[in-house]
This record gives C-alpha cells, sequence and structure tokens, in this order.
C-alpha cells in the first residue's frame, strides 16, 4: 500500500484463513468490478475517444483562420472526457518525488513523479533558493532588457564563463529559452543558400530554425554517421561555395540514444561543414563533471559549436551557445532574433543556473549524479523484468516503447489513477505508431518509489492491452451480430 509519505510503502498483513461466504463476496465484488471496466473500455471505443492522431489536425484547410481550428478542440474535448487527454496537466507545488497535479479537466492526484525535468533535483536544493532569494533582493527580477541592450548583468556574465568552464569552449551566448539558443543559432548562422544536414529525430527547435534558415535541408537517418556522409559528399559534388552545418544531440530525449560525436566531427571536417551538437538533456546529468556526452566521448573542446538548455538539470528557463570563436559569438548577438529580440535572463535565472553549475562541478553534484544513476539502472532493471522495452541508453530519460496510440492513452489513464505520473508522448512528438511512456527520473527518488511504479506500469501496460484487445473484440461482434 502506498502512503503520501515520500517514500513510504507498507506491506499489508498476511490474510487470515478464508472465509467461504468472504470468498464468494470477494468474487462477486471482482466480477462487478471486471463489468465496470469493460463498460468503460466500451464507452472509450465507441466514443472514438482513442483513435486518430494530432497529425491529421496539423495542416487545417478553409478560408476562416480561427474557425479551421475547430475540429482539433472537438476531438480532444472527446478524449478529455473520457480522461485520455495526457497534456495541459499542472504541478501543485515544486517538481519534487511525490507531486501533487492536476489534470485539464481537474480531476487531482497524488502520486509519484516521473513526469517533471529536474533530474539532480536542484530546483529543490538549499543553495539554488538562496541564490534566487539573494539575486532578488540585490538586482530585482527584471533584467530589462535584451543581452545587447542593457539585459546582461554582473550574474550573467559570470554564468558565461561558468558554462564555457563546464563545456570547455571558451565564448558563450546566453538565450532566454533553450528553444531560442536553437532557433536563433541555426537562422542567424546559416544563410538561405547554405545547407543543413539534420538527424531525422532532432528537438523541434532545430527541425524549425532549419527549415527557416534555408529550404536545403538533408534529413539523415537517426544516429547514421555513414548517411551523414553520403549527403555532405552529394552536397560538395554539387556545390563547392556555401556553407553546410550538421545538427545532431548528445542526447535525444525521446530514445534516449547517443551518436558517435568523435565520427561526425570528423566527417564534418573532411567535408568543410561545421557541427552542432545539443546538449540539451545530457548536460549536467551524466559524464565527467557533468559534461553530458561529449564528455564521456571525450570531444570536450573539440565539437564545432555546442548547444543547450538550463531546463533539465540547471532548475531554470534559458540556453546557450558554446563556441571556440569570438567572431562567432558577436555574430550570434547582433543576428540571432531570440538573442537581439527578447529580453535576457532575468537575474534570479541567471543566479540560479549559476550556483546550478557550481554544485553540478563539485563532489556534491558527482554524489546526485551517482544517486540518479543507480535510480535509472534500478527502474530500467525492473521494467525490463515486467516485460517492457526500455529504449536508448541508461540517463534521466527512460522511455518505454508501447507503439499503438490506443494502449498508450489508456495506460495513462490508468497511471493517473494509480498515482503514478509520466509523460505519454505521441505525435507530434514521436512518429505515429511509435507512441511511449517517457519516465524522467530524479536523484531524489528512492528505491521504494521505482520499485512501486515500476510494478504499476507493468500493469497498466498489460491490462490496457488486454482491455483494448477485449473491447475491440466485442465491438465486432456486435457489429457481425447487427449485420
Amino acid at each position: 500500500m502506498y502512503s503520501d509519505n515520500p517514500g513510504e510503502y507498507t506491506v499489508p498483513p498476511d490474510p487470515s484463513p478464508a472465509d467461504p461466504a468472504d470468498e464468494a463476496q470477494r468474487a462477486r465484488a471482482e466480477q462487478e468490478a471486471q463489468q465496470a471496466w469493460d463498460a468503460e473500455i466500451d464507452a472509450l471505443l465507441a466514443s472514438g475517444a482513442l483513435d486518430g492522431t494530432a497529425a491529421q489536425f496539423a495542416q487545417p484547410r478553409g478560408a476562416d483562420l480561427l474557425r479551421r481550428t475547430e475540429p482539433l478542440e472537438a476531438w480532444r474535448a472527446t478524449r478529455g472526457e473520457h480522461g485520455v487527454w495526457q497534456y495541459s496537466r499542472a504541478l501543485d507545488g515544486a517538481p519534487h518525488p511525490i507531486a501533487s497535479i492536476q489534470d485539464e479537466a481537474g480531476a487531482s492526484a497524488r502520486g509519484i513523479n516521473f513526469a517533471s525535468q529536474d533530474y539532480l533535483s536542484l530546483a529543490s536544493h538549499p543553495a539554488v533558493a538562496e541564490a534566487a532569494a539573494r539575486a532578488l533582493r540585490e538586482a530585482g527580477p527584471h533584467s530589462a532588457g535584451s543581452a545587447v541592450l542593457l539585459g546582461n548583468t554582473r550574474t550573467s556574465l559570470a554564468l558565461e564563463q561558468a558554462v564555457g568552464a563546464l563545456v570547455q569552449t571558451e565564448h558563450v551566448a546566453l538565450f532566454p529559452t533553450g528553444w531560442g539558443a536553437a532557433f536563433g543559432a541555426l537562422t542567424a548562422l546559416v544563410q538561405p543558400a547554405d545547407h543543413i544536414v539534420i538527424d531525422q529525430f532532432a528537438h523541434a527547435s532545430l527541425r524549425q530554425g532549419a527549415s527557416a534558415a534555408t529550404a536545403n535541408v538533408a534529413i539523415n537517418r537517426h544516429l547514421d554517421v555513414g548517411h551523414v556522409r553520403e549527403l555532405l559528399a552529394a552536397i560538395r559534388a554539387r556545390d563547392s561555395e556555401h556553407a553546410i552545418l550538421v545538427v545532431t544531440e548528445g542526447l535525444f530525449s525521446m530514445d534516449s540514444d547517443s551518436p558517435n560525436l568523435a565520427a561526425l566531427q570528423d566527417t564534418c571536417h573532411e567535408f568543410g561543414a561545421a557541427l552542432l551538437v545539443d546538449v540539451a538533456h545530457d548536460l549536467g546529468a551524466l559524464g565527467p563533471g557533468g559534461a553530458g556526452c561529449i564528455g564521456m566521448q571525450g570531444m570536450l573542446g573539440k565539437i564545432d559549436l555546442v548547444m543547450g538548455a538550463f531546463s533539465k538539470s540547471f532548475a531554470s528557463n534559458g540556453g546557450f551557445v558554446a563556441t571556440a570563436s569570438r567572431a562567432v559569438k558577436r555574430h550570434l548577438q547582433l543576428f540571432a532574433g531570440p538573442h537581439m529580440f527578447s529580453n535576457a535572463l532575468s537575474p534570479v535565472q541567471s543566479a540560479v543556473i549559476l550556483e546550478c553549475v557550481n554544485l553540478i562541478r563539485s563532489d556534491e553534484g558527482a554524489g546526485l549524479r551517482a544517486d540518479l544513476m543507480r535510480n535509472v539502472g534500478a527502474l530500467r532493471q525492473l521494467l525490463h523484468a515486467e516485460g517492457l522495452q526500455c529504449m536508448g541508453i541508461p540517463s534521466a530519460i527512460v522511455p518505454v516503447l508501447i507503439g499503438s496510440e490506443k494502449v498508450s492513452r489508456l495506460t495513462g489513464k490508468l497511471l493517473f489513477k494509480q498515482s503514478v505520473f509520466v509523460n505519454q508522448v505521441e505525435f507530434p512528438g514521436v512518429p505515429i505508431g511509435a507512441s511511449r511512456l517517457r519516465l524522467q527520473l530524479m536523484a531524489n527518488h528512492n528505491v521504494q518509489q521505482v520499485k512501486r511504479a515500476s510494478l504499476v506500469i507493468g500493469n497498466a501496460v498489460r491490462r490496457a492491452r488486454v482491455a483494448l484487445e477485449a473491447g475491440e473484440a466485442r465491438q465486432l461482434k456486435m457489429k457481425g451480430g447487427s449485420g
């Protein structure tokens, strides 16, 4: 039995000898519960709440720009009515391992939180809270300008130096969001006649930045360095005058896998291309000194452009682009729209991130990463024992491949009812038919929480698959009978 106390897990006492009357009552209760569950599944299938994907609404047609969005909202409303709408949930309080959340319909629950991005649990660290309070007292809540127009502060300048030291790259430009760093870097550095080669599973900010920068965008197969080489060779065979940027990630957030960075960088240099690596999900949480996958692969200081976000391990919003070239930084400052034309990080944000960088590089940070990876290893092993497929390499992200959107939606509904919170991801986050549960672990999760969650998740997936198969068989039988 799971209690409200974080980490508490009580074992019920051994049952007393069975009484025939109690057994009959229990059997009736189980039968009634099964009948209610079957009726719920039948209602879900009849409503269409499990059907379709967001893809069918992505490009609405019609002359009325506003009203043509209404079919999407009708589809969402049906899903919400039946408890299978997984977005727009709200957290009540800090992103702790035990948290209270509310869904868009107003239903509340308290339970184990595997849905927040606070990998090292620094959002609740006393030193981080004190750094925020001190910055608020000394500099106020507002940067009051873009980084180019007096939006920098003493703390943000110190943060540039700290991030540069973390990734071992001298020049750093800060951005108010990770999205802005990705989009701004691509649209500032790549001109319309240039070329971009980008991994098919790169972040949406990178893909949209690529599309905004140039029409010459080639998509390489995921993690396939050989395919990158083929694309670069083909581009250089017809165009030796214009630049090429190759774009990948240190750790891909939906698959928890990583490219061969040395091979990619060598390939780029061979063809006169530059390499940009997005380290949003691995920097701080993985690698020696928190240096992420670049550090793990011995590539610190060797990547052309390192771009990242502070929203995963650094307890804040914001992003950065790091480069060995002062000229590249200057170009970003003047021509990356989200840097030039957005207000800079606030003094509070800068102070929080700076304190997190210091913690990440300390012995305490090493201990937090060890705690995180202990949780990751235990969860992946336990989920495997439940017959579930955990994708990728061990990291703070544990993606559990489901495939069917119907199964994952129903699983998400069951998990919410049982107070285990995960992110159920489908299109546009992942391709159609590749739906998954994305679990995000924290250093402060404990073994009891991991054990209970793995059992609940395994049972929920099995129950969802069996219920849907039985429900669809009932529907088919009814249609046959009515025909």
